[in-house]
């Protein structure tokens, strides 16, 4: 299939996702519409009829799939893995084993911030795990179950986002494999990222702040102050039935023995894939740009799996049965997220190999005059705007991305770091909506695993999201003025974080004063 220029037609499948996404809040019928929407105008334009843009849209769909055939092994390898450390009872171990070790508060949030952090693999298991673990020992100290909400999910996607094995890691890779012109490899491509992801680094730095100080600001001052005063800690009575079984069996190493197991292989599995073990003329950081990164997350997914099989079914944590039903299980989980990469991918091929929207996105972009340096800025807000209304960062950052590296290639000439730090910025974006998003899967799952209201969950979070988004917009500011420095950008980001913080602190201790006067 050859790709055609369409002019102003060509940009119609991504705006129509994405209106669709907005309007019906549901991302996966929106994609397929704008999917079917650019392969009927390549149909037509070049000569063909209806079934020929039905046989063009799924050819194209399977090629990616073909393409991206690894990645999707490794989401099924990871729901796989982490269904079996729950059902093991990995996870529970570590609940109890926190209880007899914390011994204050601030320990308290700490551990939950640090538990979030160890589970970087995937969102879902993050969510789900840190909420069951750990609300025996937040309970203990009076910590409201919205606090516990907001913990969960600031160490959820954003963990995810900037840990080069996960499946967020993976997704993401496959969606930056059309910029290899610019990156040795998807893995380097996402690695370079980390730095300029703003909302990632300074959600998890004010999640610490927070947990370690009494700064305490909006809703969630209130709710706070309930919970510690009168023992009201706003947790759901209620709770769904669950069919897993867990084992009473399992230990902390259950939990960590397996994750540990997937980092270290996966990485060994990128410097043999990159051909440090078959090549003495390449050393581990030529491996690492030349890996095959989501082939090497496959090997470190089995090996995750073969571990946890030696490690839970002759302890007699699991039967061989349950843990083969495990792996199915797990299976199950990911086919949601499958969906939207498939989908994201299709999306993608249609306006590069079909349609040429790069060629006609950039003849605009040049013709514009937009100050090419402050389009991170932009981009950050257009991804928050997206990721919020649809609910998903994925579906956001799938849709945006390929557009992204479209409008930056033709600029990196005189902005050599542009596209890093709008992909970043893109990365962000999407994580900040989501986070604010009362239909994002990430915010429900929180709230689900704190046992706290939904509403009250979302109503306390977004002043701190959005506390840490005005953080973000500073930092891109000056990355901006200053070349897309990377230590300038964090560093601005930084500052300029600590010091809304302390604004809005003392505006909110002032306020309280107030009131205690007047009473």
């Amino acid at each position: 299939m050859d790709p055609v220029y369409v002019g102003w037609l060509s940009i119609l499948p991504p705006i129509i996702a994405i209106v669709l996404a907005l309007i019906t809040k549901e991302v996966i019928s929106s994609l397929i519409i704008g999917i079917f929407v650019g392969t009927f105008t390549y149909s037509f334009w070049t000569g063909g009829g209806i079934m020929k843009a039905v046989e063009t849209t799924f050819g194209l769909m399977g090629s990616k799939m073909g393409d991206n055939i690894n990645i999707i092994l490794f989401l099924a390898l990871l729901g796989s893995l982490v269904v079996l450390v729950t059902i093991a009872g990995g996870s529970q171990a570590y609940g109890i084993w926190a209880t007899t070790k914390i011994k204050s508060k601030a320990q308290a949030q700490l551990a939950t911030a640090a538990l979030g952090v160890i589970i970087f693999v995937d969102d879902y298991f993050n969510c789900l795990t840190v909420g069951t673990v750990m609300k025996p020992v937040t309970d203990k100290y009076r910590i409201a179950r919205a606090k516990l909400a907001y913990i969960i999910d600031s160490t959820a996607a954003p963990i995810c986002i900037i840990a080069p094995v996960s499946s967020w890691a993976a997704a993401v890779g496959s969606n930056l494999s059309e910029a290899k012109g610019v990156f040795q490899s998807d893995i380097l491509a996402f690695v370079s990222t980390i730095p300029y992801n703003l909302y990632a680094i300074l959600t998890i730095l004010m999640v610490i702040i927070l947990a370690s100080t009494k700064i305490s600001y909006g809703p969630m001052k209130s709710v706070e102050r309930i919970a510690e005063y009168e023992g009201e800690l706003g947790e759901l009575q209620s709770q769904a039935a669950t069919d897993v079984n867990i084992s009473s069996k399992g230990t902390v190493k259950d939990l960590l023995i397996p994750i540990i197991g997937l980092i270290i292989l996966s990485i060994l599995a990128m410097i043999y894939t990159g051909g440090y073990f078959s090549n003495e003329d390449v050393g581990i950081v030529a491996a690492f740009g030349d890996c095959n990164s989501s082939l090497s997350l496959v090997f470190g997914g089995f090996g995750a799996i073969i571990i946890a099989f030696i490690l839970f079914v002759p302890r007699k944590l699991l039967t061989f049965k349950e843990f083969m039903e495990g792996i199915g299980e797990g299976m199950k989980t990911m086919v949601p997220a499958i969906m939207i990469l498939t989908l994201a991918w299709t999306i993608s091929g249609v306006c590069r190999n079909l349609l040429m929207t790069g060629e006609y996105v950039g003849d605009l972009v040049q013709a514009s005059h937009f100050p090419m340096a402050f389009l991170p800025v932009v981009i950050f807000i257009v991804a928050s705007f997206l990721s919020f209304s649809m609910g998903t960062a994925w579906g956001t950052f799938g849709i945006l991305i390929p557009i992204v590296i479209i409008i930056c290639e033709p600029a990196m000439a005189t902005h050599p770091n542009l596209l890093t730090v709008a992909l970043a910025a893109t990365l962000g974006g999407s994580v900040f909506g989501d986070h604010c998003s009362p239909i994002s899967d990430t915010t429900i799952l929180s709230s689900t695993g704190a046992a706290c209201s939904h509403i009250q969950h979302v109503s306390t979070q977004i002043p701190y999201a959005l506390t840490v988004a005005g953080a973000c917009i500073i930092g891109y500011f000056v990355s901006a003025v200053t070349g897309h420095h990377a230590f300038l950008t964090l560093l601005s980001g930084i500052i300029a974080l600590v010091v809304l913080l302390f604004i809005l602190n003392k505006s909110n201790v002032g306020k309280n004063k107030e009131v205690n006067t007047k009473a």
